[in-house]
């Protein structure tokens, strides 16, 4: 074998092109009337559609897609029926939360977290990084607990 009888194994595929003559002929492949025979005859894109049939709220700076600010968000509750369950003198804080399962994360972060006085708390915790209703403050501290946030 010479070096002027090799081949390679795919060979190139060159597209075909439309709209001058050639094998395609007449409309070479574009229909007939209208503005899909164009070059620039794409049509308006199926997403501008969508967006068209989407409710929109009146006034300034309502339908803006940003994310929401994360100090903005709702806090996620957490009662005290729910700390009952740890040990005397554990530490409470969001991550805590998480990692034990009592509280989810929110788009990959731990989220905020505020304690309600539902139940009630008989064990010494220390809390950590959560905000808390008065009422849940005076309990948490009535059994010996301390609250920082």
């Amino acid at each position: 074998m010479q070096i002027h009888e090799l081949k390679r194994a795919t060979p190139n595929k060159k597209k075909k092109t439309v709209g001058r003559g050639g094998t395609r002929g007449k409309t070479s492949g574009r229909g007939h009337k209208g503005q899909g025979q164009h070059a620039s005859g794409a049509g308006r894109p199926a997403y501008r559609d969508m967006i068209k049939k989407i409710p929109k709220l009146r006034g300034h700076g309502k339908n803006r897609a940003q994310t929401v600010n994360a100090s903005a968000q709702k806090p996620t509750i957490v009662t005290l029926a729910t700390l009952e369950t740890f040990d005397n003198n554990s530490l409470v804080s969001p991550k805590v939360l998480v990692e034990k399962g009592f509280v989810t994360r929110k788009g990959g972060r731990i989220p905020d977290v505020k304690i309600l006085a539902n139940g009630d708390l008989t064990k010494k915790i220390m809390v950590i990084g959560c905000t808390a209703s008065q009422t849940a403050i005076e309990k948490i501290q009535a059994a010996g607990g301390k609250l920082k946030a």
